[in-house]
């Protein structure tokens, strides 16, 4: 497993090193050695899945507030997502800027998501499918969200012939709006 820092602070792609046979393939997801050695939770409390039927299937920007804050680590498995992080950290060097990857089944990568940032992504194909895992439980009273095209962010959105976004996501603040 390869672990790759982004240039957001404590969010890093995850690869696997799958061992290949006639059989198929076997790889290690999480590994509590290797994720501690770059100082990341390995212990989750909580998975969710999201399943996307149409692609431009647009989620996020959503984060949970204190106490409820969670660390995510984020897998597709099925389908594709243009998955994008935004930094909600005050006094990071890298507050209100986003990092974004493709994720998919077929390159297997994963996104491990400290504390303190938005989450959000596009379904790039139909029938995509997401895995979360979470170090903390989803409290409703904690949810909040960032308006995903807010243009502060300069998050490059793929385009797509329909793209389709709860109500409550499209009525989430910008990042000024947060911070007034």
């Amino acid at each position: 497993m390869r672990l790759t820092p982004t240039p957001l602070a404590g969010a890093f792609l995850i690869d696997i090193d799958p061992v290949e046979d006639e059989r198929g393939l076997f790889a290690r997801t999480v590994c509590a050695d290797e994720f501690a050695r770059d100082g990341l939770v390995s212990h989750f409390v909580q998975q969710s899945v999201s399943w996307n039927p149409r692609a431009g299937t647009l989620r996020g920007l959503h984060f949970q507030i204190a106490p409820d804050q969670e660390i995510k680590l984020v897998r597709v498995t099925r389908g594709a997502i243009f998955d994008v992080i935004v930094d909600l950290r005050p006094g990071s060097a890298t507050y209100g800027k986003a990092f974004h990857a493709e994720l998919s089944a077929e390159n297997r990568r994963q996104l491990y998501i400290p504390t303190g940032m938005a989450h959000g992504f596009q379904s790039l194909q139909a029938g995509t499918e997401v895995l979360y895992q979470m170090s903390a439980p989803f409290r409703p009273a904690s949810a909040r969200g960032l308006r995903w095209d807010d243009a502060a962010l300069n998050i490059p959105w793929p385009p797509c012939a329909t793209r389709t976004i709860a109500d409550n996501d499209r009525a989430w603040p910008t990042l000024a709006g947060l911070t007034s």
